[in-house]
């Protein structure tokens, strides 16, 4: 949704050799997601792979479950399950054209975890989780794969901008297998593999990138 850093974005892109284009888009609304997916079918001819990483996290105040505002609870599923609910539905059309597409959903290790205090972060991104098992029955038949990754506390710049010193006490984490902070470069290796034809006989899964804290 944000307009101006997505232009930034596009232009490190441009700049390093690539090529992008920007489309804000507020992936509770349907319209606006179908707009973001003939916008990239215009410029690129063809849509490969869907990333859904938007999601409310960061603005949301840590408190307990009972004291969430049902508006604020209503806010988050629209954004972090109908938002990709809505955006899968954007792609599904070029997908099956093309009889190929790449779909990552973007989960939160809290899955793994159980952590307090953003109750409904939390049940989202469990949802996530039921969504991309769910969704990648349905359309196997087209060659579609449907994945999802949870990654750790990541060291993000709106997880820094709204954390501050709590971010800083609280990673790296000492359960971690790996003894450092995680950052969003991270989560790169696994987002690209589960995009490529190495992982296309890969669907239905759950990839956790949080230095070794949860394991299953």
């Amino acid at each position: 949704i944000d307009a101006a850093a997505n232009e930034t974005t596009v232009a490190a892109i441009k700049s390093a050799g690539g090529q992008a284009i920007a489309c804000a888009t507020d992936v509770a609304d349907e319209a606006a997601t179908k707009r973001m997916a003939g916008a990239a079918v215009e410029a690129f001819g063809r849509i490969d792979g869907l990333i859904n990483n938007a999601s409310l996290m960061s603005v949301l105040q840590r408190r307990p479950w009972h004291e969430i505002p049902v508006d604020e609870w209503d806010r988050v599923m629209g954004v972090n399950v109908r938002g990709i609910f809505l955006c899968c539905r954007a792609v599904f059309p070029q997908m099956v054209k093309q009889n190929k597409g790449k779909i990552v959903n973007i989960s939160s290790s809290r899955f793994w975890e159980g952590a307090p205090n953003r109750l409904h972060y939390s049940a989202s991104k469990a949802a996530v989780i039921g969504l991309t098992r769910s969704l990648s029955r349905e359309v196997g038949q087209h060659n579609i794969t449907v994945n999802a990754v949870t990654p750790g506390f990541t060291l993000s710049d709106t997880q820094v901008a709204s954390s501050g010193d709590y971010a800083r006490r609280n990673a790296p984490d000492e359960s971690r297998a790996l003894k450092r902070h995680q950052f969003p470069e991270d989560l790169v290796g696994a987002v690209m593999f589960l995009c490529s034809d190495g992982s296309d006989f890969i669907t239905g899964q759950t990839v956790n990138v949080d230095g070794g804290k949860s394991m299953h």
